[in-house]
């Protein structure tokens, strides 16, 4: 009982703080509000919130309880940070820019542009570059791994603004790009995503946090537009 206090108390001191920077909650710390399950009208109950943490329980998501949790509203100019952490062995991922037309594009990773969220030594994906903690998943690789152990708390940050793109982990900067020039273009001509029609094209869109069949939990979900 104890630690569920300081845990909320936690929750709400970060709100506090990260308020007066202009920030404003996309995790009320206590419900799914404002989020629901990609393609459908509610959040699947394989996502569950806990002491203002927002995670997933692949047990609870089985019979089709899960997929990615996407935002209700779409972004387009913004910082958003957030805190992650995951189990052992487990996949995530941060995505944005999201277009949920599920009837056009069945995921969405099938448009949005993603940060991974990964334990490196545990998952295959750590051994593919361009796949591990803080990367533009199969786009570019992090400019160095400032990642916590697995079970630690990680936050990151996306700050999308006019086209130019910087992801942070743990507060360094471990990428930075312009979107939607030519160099861009090159860059998904040269991944898996070259033939997916629309990927990484949109200028506005939703902010998911994927259902990767692991556990990841997030908290202090903020954004700045």
């Amino acid at each position: 009982m104890k630690n569920s206090i300081i845990a909320i108390l936690c929750f709400f001191l970060s709100q506090m703080i990260h308020a007066q920077k202009g920030f404003k909650p996309l995790f009320d710390g206590k419900t799914t509000k404002g989020w629901h399950s990609y393609g459908k009208t509610s959040a699947g109950e394989g996502w569950k919130v806990e002491n203002g943490v927002l995670y997933f329980d692949p047990e609870a998501a089985k019979n089709g309880q899960g997929g990615d949790l996407v935002t209700d509203v779409e972004f387009e100019n913004f910082h958003l940070k957030l805190d992650w952490k995951v189990a052992p062995n487990a996949n995530s991922g941060i995505i944005f820019y999201i277009n949920e037309d599920a009837k056009k594009y069945p995921n969405t990773y099938r448009t949005g542009l993603e940060m991974q969220v990964l334990d490196n030594d545990g998952h295959p994906d750590g051994k593919i570059t361009k796949h591990r903690a803080g990367d533009l998943y199969d786009l570019i690789q992090s400019k160095s791994e400032p990642v916590k152990k697995v079970g630690e708390w990680n936050t990151a940050e996306i700050i999308s603004k006019k086209g130019k793109l910087t992801l942070i982990l743990n507060g360094v900067v471990v990428v930075e790009t312009t979107l939607w020039d030519e160099n861009f273009k090159k860059l998904i001509a040269g991944s898996k995503f070259a033939d997916w029609q629309g990927f990484g094209t949109f200028k506005k869109g939703k902010i998911g946090l994927q259902d990767h069949g692991d556990k990841v939990w997030y908290r202090n979900i903020m954004i700045k537009e």
